[in-house]
């Protein structure tokens, strides 16, 4: 077989296109009824039949039991081969239908399907192209619940009334008084809320425990012009979605202070001030031994529990601060964006922030809305995006008002393969930086250094990639064409000096405080530090993407049984949450089946 080519199926790369004339609904049935003809004889050439040569498959823990991106026959024949029939792939069932032009030259009839797979209930998402015949161009298999075991809302929660016995049950719940839970997970941000709700609904016994103290600190002590740039409809927690009052631009305080109430609405067991100090795996037990330490006077308990999520965020690593020769020389201040609070702490002082990515916007605009003297020094470029132009390109219709339901939205927005998908956001990011031209050009007058992001495929993409290098434009890059935010970026820094920094040019800059917006360490520090050298030598690398498009180490196992790691935005971890509960589920009931994964975790 010829090897595949990635690009777009455009009007002039098929032979045909569809008509106007023909029955969208037709076609569609046809196509899912001839598929699940060839299934149920596991008729791998007739499947392949039915699937372009170029055609890309997409599969999250359904039929894999892991996240895997197929493309080309010959890639998809071997998937097929290995786990057709081992999946037992079955009652494959036509949804809904329709035509959907992304681009004038790129259009395609968009397939919701059901289908089973011994113990798996799930959905799939087929684009079909018409190349002659009708063929699938894009197939995503996802896993949504478990045939035996459904989640405990709606019509399944609990009926009998509750008198006078809630809070002396939410106590020996919270506190465990009763047993260990079979679940503790070790972080209590947007991860570890949401996959503590996706576990609690499946019945299966979590803990979180947090180190902070309070529920949301994590976003409640950042500086306090923190504000998320994703629009409300983006990022709901899963079963209790924002109000309908709630801002398109969420502060980061009233994320924070929307956190606790989930807590408290969702009746979720959380300890505060607490940490993890040790965990190993008793072999014996097959049990994981968790020490955690709780509260100001340190009060110890030993959990014995059958999985550990770590759920500890982009930002778990140590903060990441580049080792500048002189800083003991510098008479100034120097801090990370993390142990910055409010520009009005550095009123009528000169300030220098390394940096020249989101934070290091955020702040410098806050600084200028305070009369702070304040200048980035930039590094290395920067993806720019408005808000205003790429949001709605890159979000609607899904994740916009008037939009379909979260889990339908959900199911579309994760049902491209991600190299598949890069093709789709390089069109996108174009469209934007052509909306974007004035302010981009007024940034290009100033010197500052603009990038496309990775394989020009624009912010999206660079944050699977890279967890950062773009910021999302609100402001401040107005500010800088004005002059109000100050700019170097022709030298890199030599060292400190008494007064600010020197440069390898010879230049300097006086600073009264250098703040470094400069990101965070390798977010597997924290592991090794619980789990130790041994274990954590099995971790694999956390976030990135691996050569399928496939995100690096999180929503699986860690190499070890039972250790997890759950990161990502407030989308992110909504809908890869579930994923991670119903695969705790399964393992619990018994259930689970063989991972197919792309590398030995």
């Amino acid at each position: 077989m010829a090897a595949p080519q990635s690009y777009l199926p455009t009007t002039d790369r098929l032979a045909s296109s569809f008509s106007p004339n023909e029955d969208v609904q037709i076609i569609a049935e046809t196509f899912i009824s001839n598929l699940a003809e060839q299934v149920k004889t596991n008729n791998i050439a007739g499947i392949l039949d039915l699937i372009h040569p170029d055609a890309w498959w997409r599969d999250l823990f359904a039929l894999t039991w892991d996240t895997r991106s197929f493309q080309g026959h010959e890639k998809i024949k071997k998937f097929l081969e290995d786990r057709l029939e081992i999946s037992k792939l079955s009652d494959i069932k036509f949804v809904s239908a329709q035509l959907d032009k992304s681009f004038d030259d790129l259009e395609w009839i968009t397939i919701v399907f059901d289908f089973e797979a011994g113990p798996i209930i799930g959905k799939g998402v087929i684009r079909l192209v018409s190349d002659g015949v009708p063929k699938a161009f894009v197939l995503f298999t996802n896993l949504t619940s478990l045939k035996d075991f459904p989640e405990n809302i709606g019509p399944r929660r609990d009926f009998l009334p509750n008198h006078g016995k809630w809070i002396e049950q939410r106590h020996r719940e919270t506190e465990f008084l009763d047993g260990d839970p079979e679940v503790l997970i070790i972080g209590g941000g947007q991860a570890g809320l949401d996959t503590a709700a996706r576990l609690k609904t499946l019945g299966v016994s979590n803990l979180i425990i947090e180190k902070q103290s309070r529920v949301g600190d994590q976003w409640r002590n950042r500086y306090a012009a923190l504000c998320l740039h994703d629009p409300v409809w983006f990022d709901h927690l899963p079963y209790l979605p924002f109000p309908e009052t709630w801002p398109v631009y969420t502060p980061a305080q009233k994320l924070a202070a929307w956190f606790e109430s989930y807590v408290e609405a969702l009746e979720l067991n959380v300890w505060t001030s607490a940490v993890a100090t040790k965990a190993y795996r008793d072999e014996a037990t097959n049990k994981w031994v968790v020490t955690v330490k709780r509260g100001e006077n340190g009060t110890e308990r030993v959990f014995n529990v059958d999985h550990v999520i770590f759920a500890l965020g982009i930002g778990a690593g140590a903060p990441n601060i580049p080792n500048i020769p002189g800083k003991e020389d510098f008479q100034g201040q120097v801090l990370h964006s993390t142990q910055h609070k409010k520009a009005t702490d550095h009123v009528g002082k000169k300030v220098v922030i390394v940096g020249a990515c989101t934070s290091a916007h955020d702040i410098a605009a806050d600084y200028v809305e305070n009369g702070v003297d304040v200048t980035i020094y930039q590094r290395s470029s920067t993806y720019i995006m408005t808000t205003k132009e790429g949001m709605p390109r890159y979000l609607k219709p899904l994740y916009w008002e008037g939009g379909p339901p979260t889990e339908v939205a959900d199911l579309f927005g994760n049902s491209l393969p991600h190299n598949f998908n890069k093709l789709l956001l390089q069109r996108i990011s174009a469209q934007i930086e052509e909306a974007d031209r004035e302010l981009l050009d007024g940034l290009k007058k100033t010197g500052f250094k603009l990038n496309k992001g990775v394989d020009n495929a624009g912010f999206l993409y660079n944050g699977l990639v890279r967890v950062g290098g773009y910021y999302l434009d609100v402001g401040a890059s107005q500010s800088i064409i004005d002059g109000k935010i100050k700019l170097k970026n022709d030298s890199q820094i030599e060292r400190f000096t008494q007064t600010g920094l020197k440069f390898e040019d010879g230049s300097e800059l006086d600073a009264d405080v250098v703040l470094y917006a400069t990101g965070f360490a390798d977010a597997s520090e924290p592991i090794r530090r619980i789990v130790g050298d041994e274990v954590s030598k099995k971790v694999p690398r956390i976030w990135g993407i691996d050569e399928e498009g496939e995100v690096n180490g999180c929503y699986r196992e860690l190499g070890t049984p039972g250790l997890w790691y759950i990161m990502g935005n407030l989308a992110g971890c909504r809908f890869f949450s579930k994923h991670v509960a119903l695969q705790i589920k399964a393992k619990q009931q018994g259930v689970f089946g063989t991972r197919y994964s792309a590398k030995s975790f």
